[in-house]
């Protein structure tokens, strides 16, 4: 069994500076979003300090300048048909004199993609990944009291680089970042736990201090623990050490916290660590982070343990954008979305299949929200990425592999450096599917594995030879062992019967499978040490199933969470409809029939459809309409955790109380259609009711509702995310209603965008109307002052709805 018991620390940049008072010569950071200048364009010189840029378009950061683009049925289905190209940035700004001495970086949090940095006309760097963070030091090239010019070029003319939509531009934030000549190094603070128990957690806390002064720094490292939110000291310690000149040094501390509170899934604990450098009685840095404490435990036989306790991973996967917004989405929006799919159950999110925002990671710690980090999902061969639609036609074979490499091993430790003071981080990822038979690795096992030449075809000698799979991954988990030793590295495997001769799943601590629960048994009787878990699973219920009652199989990760732009079938379509959610946020039937297997609490949802060709088992994608032609046979599904069920209709039951199917999922029954009130109750083996779900007919829309998801936002760009939705006379939501709404604001405020969540509109997304997809969209609006922010929506024949958003 693999025991991993940590506390982690991650960087919290500027929200919680206020709690603590920083001398004036301690870092700042500051948020370098506003007012840059953008062309998409690849202009000449666009570097030079002298350039013309007045024409630029303004804008402010994140940008994705894809998705404002016209969808096209010419272009790939891979990338959503949103075209890409390339783009330029610049900024202006000054540097005070007395910041000479200093020193000066910038820190993108995520580019996309083959990014090219100047500063004042020369080039300071490259990076082709579109996930990871960086920054570069501007120090020795800045104008000091006067103004300089950071300029970017975005490459994304290989447009169709991924197999899913991969947005365009600067789409994470941008901080500028001054610091002393002595400070603390990036993403260098650190942990590990020596050990953890009821009365206390023992920490050793490790910092890297750089030193690039031309002398030797005498310095003490102070590491104090507060609690969070309020300033009560709970621990602290100190050491002092000699930092040379040019070099930096690792620090560690001895803490121990009394009482500490673990962090869970379930009760997401954390604390405040602050973090100083003194040098001759002078403060030079300080850092907050915030603080979770939590053990791990690993094993083949029992699956995974958090806190000493055995549980089953709920997850699932999630790309990186969100619909109308493209890739640069806002935290307030992932909050929403995240929030939702913890409340139908999940309490774990799959990163895949790259870094995500930092936002993520943040929000995953707060809400109890469990966290594989992945890297990569090719290595040093490309995989098809699809132009005509879903496997159709002939794929495209742009993508990371050539650049796999040279920056490989930078990107996944990056990813790790960045990463690891998460809580809710319990596994690195080193690739997904990059051993998928024949795309492009294959091997002679394909040959006589009956699965292999049913479902990937027969092994191609002249593709890649699936044995480098296990050189490269053992070079990989050495890049991971070397940055985290703290948490297992793993892999999702999606030709495990063809990667089991190559050494790739020995080379991880932890092999996830992908869609091969058949294996679980057979695997786990040969590779008795393999401890192995579903890292991308169906929704059906033979796969929970597989989880739910094998000991040794610790989770599944779900394909999707929330559904994604790209990865589209044919035209017309924007993406995948896979989700437990739609493109706005909104959970699917799925999401309920997923709540109904993995709620606590008492679940009971009620959705209809007509069974035309008598397919079996019942739909787990079922809408809770109740508007059907006069004796239409229709199909009632229930999706509960009760154990037995019976149906209402009018308030008259129909038929006998059903008890629930373990081997769907789903009571069901088949009933002529009457208007009315259809109601399913739900009661427990004392037959006790414990829940009810009502669906009614409904009339035509009349009214529009609108709720904000919170009413107040910060007048800093804070976004309010409007729900609207259609009701007929009677109140009754209008599910099948698609008007035509227009948005309208007045006040501090501008829309970013109207989503419906309808995958097969491809119509125009930047302007402010937009159709309804089953009576329902969601406004997202930004603050660009403090004030009042009235919205109104407004559509024929219906009553115009306003509400009233204060940005502060």
């Amino acid at each position: 069994m693999m025991r991993f018991v940590s506390i982690l620390i991650w960087l919290f940049f500027p929200a919680f500076l206020p709690i603590f008072t920083a001398a004036q010569n301690t870092r700042e950071v500051q948020l370098f979003n506003n007012d840059w200048k953008f062309i998409k364009s690849d202009v000449k010189q666009g570097e030079a300090v002298t350039f013309n840029d007045s024409r630029w378009t303004t804008v402010n950061l994140p940008h994705d300048w894809s998705v404002k683009e016209p969808l096209n049925p010419s272009l790939a289905s891979a990338a959503g048909y949103l075209p890409g190209g390339i783009g330029w940035y610049r900024k202006s700004f000054f540097i005070p004199a007395e910041k000479r001495g200093k020193e000066v970086s910038i820190y993108f949090e995520g580019i996309s993609n083959n990014s090219e940095v100047f500063i004042n006309g020369k080039s300071i760097g490259r990076r082709p990944n579109g996930y990871v963070s960086f920054s570069y030091n501007l120090s020795a090239d800045l104008t000091y009291g006067d103004s300089n010019v950071i300029a970017v070029r975005v490459d994304r003319s290989r447009y169709n680089d991924a197999r899913w939509y991969a947005g365009s531009g600067i789409v994470r934030n941008v901080y500028l970042q001054t610091t002393s000549k002595v400070h603390l190094q990036q993403w260098g603070t650190n942990y590990y736990t020596s050990r953890m128990d009821s009365k206390a957690a023992h920490v050793i806390v490790g910092s890297t201090v750089q030193n690039n002064a031309a002398q030797a720094a005498s310095i003490t490292l102070l590491q104090e623990i507060y609690e969070k939110g309020n300033d009560k000291l709970i621990a602290k310690s100190s050491v002092k050490a000699q930092v040379k000149a040019g070099s930096s040094q690792v620090i560690n501390t001895r803490i121990t916290v009394p009482a500490a509170k673990a962090w869970s899934d379930l009760s997401p604990n954390l604390y405040i660590l602050k973090t100083t450098i003194v040098s001759n009685k002078v403060v030079v840095d300080e850092e907050i982070t915030s603080v979770g404490f939590r053990t791990l435990a690993f094993d083949a036989n029992k699956g995974f343990a958090l806190n000493g306790k055995w549980m089953k991973l709920k997850g699932v996967c999630i790309h990186h954008d969100a619909g109308v917004l493209g890739a640069a989405v806002p935290k307030e929006v992932w909050e929403r979305r995240l929030k939702t799919l913890k409340s139908i159950g999940v309490n774990a999110i799959r990163a895949s299949h790259n870094p995500q925002n930092p936002d993520i990671y943040d929000l995953c710690d707060e809400l109890g929200l469990l966290v594989m980090d992945e890297a990569f999902d090719e290595w040093k061969y490309p995989k098809k990425k699809w132009i005509e639609g879903w496997n159709v036609g002939t794929p495209g074979f742009d993508g990371y592999a050539p650049y796999f490499e040279e920056w490989g091993e930078k990107d996944l430790a990056d990813m790790i450096l960045r990463d690891r003071r998460h809580p809710s981080i319990i596994m690195w990822s080193i690739g997904n599917e990059v051993d998928y038979p024949n795309d492009p690795y294959s091997h002679p096992v394909l040959d006589s594995a009956t699965i292999g030449q049913q479902v990937f075809g027969k092994y191609l000698r002249n593709n890649p030879d699936a044995m480098e799979l296990g050189i490269i991954a053992k070079k990989l988990v050495e890049v991971v062992k070397a940055n985290d030793t703290t948490r297992p590295s793993t892999a999702a495997l999606a030709g495990v019967v063809m990667s089991n001769f190559t050494g790739y799943p020995d080379a991880v601590d932890v092999a996830g499978y992908n869609y091969t629960e058949n294996r679980y048994d057979k695997d786990h009787a040969t590779y008795p040490k393999r401890i192995l878990y579903g890292s991308e699973n169906r929704h059906d219920m033979p796969a929970w199933k597989a989880v739910r009652d094998k000991e040794y199989i610790f989770g599944q990760f779900l394909w999707t969470g929330i559904d994604y732009l790209g990865e589209s079938g044919r035209w017309p379509a924007r993406g995948s409809s896979a989700g437990l959610l739609n493109l706005g946020g909104w959970i699917k039937p799925r999401g309920y029939f997923r709540q109904s297997l993995w709620s606590d609490k008492p679940v009971m949802y009620v959705g209809t459809y007509i069974n035309r060709r008598q397919q079996m088992p019942p739909s787990a994608d079922a809408w809770p309409i109740w508007n059907y032609e006069e004796g239409e046979q229709v199909r009632v599904v229930s999706y509960t955790n009760a154990a037995k069920a019976q149906l209402f209709l009018n308030n008259q039951p129909v038929g006998d109380v059903k008890p629930y199917d373990d081997n769907t999922g789903i009571i069901y029954w088949d009933i002529p259609y009457k208007p009315g009130t259809l109601t399913v109750k739900g009661y427990n083996a004392d037959n006790k009711e414990i829940a009810e779900q009502t669906i009614r007919t409904s009339g035509a829309p009349t009214a529009i509702s609108l709720a904000a998801y919170k009413n107040e936002i910060s007048k800093q760009r804070g976004v309010a995310q409007i729900e609207v939705q259609l009701f007929d006379d009677n109140g009754i939501p209008a599910v099948l209603a698609d008007n035509m709404l227009n948005c309208r604001i007045e006040g501090p405020g501008k829309l970013l965008g109207l989503e419906a969540g309808d995958n097969t509109d491809t119509g125009n997304y930047t302007d402010n109307s937009q159709r309804v997809f089953r009576g329902r969209l969601i406004a997202y609006v930004e603050a660009t002052g403090e004030g009042d922010i009235n919205i109104s929506f407004s559509s024929p024949w219906l009553k115009t709805a306003t509400i009233n958003i204060k940005a502060k």
